[in-house]
């Protein structure tokens, strides 16, 4: 039994922050300034000839 309320209280305080920064990097990563040009380029990937 206290290795699930220690379990518990890991996830609610370290985990919740861990997820939340990873959420925020994501954001931040795909919205960059300059990274429209390389998404299009990724997004043309499938139409191009081989």
């Amino acid at each position: 039994m206290e290795t699930y309320t220690a379990m518990r209280h890991f996830a609610d305080s370290w985990g919740l922050l861990s997820m939340a920064v990873f959420f925020l990097g994501a954001v931040v990563f795909t919205l960059r300034p300059g990274s429209k040009q390389s998404e299009k380029q990724v997004a043309a990937i499938p139409l191009e000839d081989d």
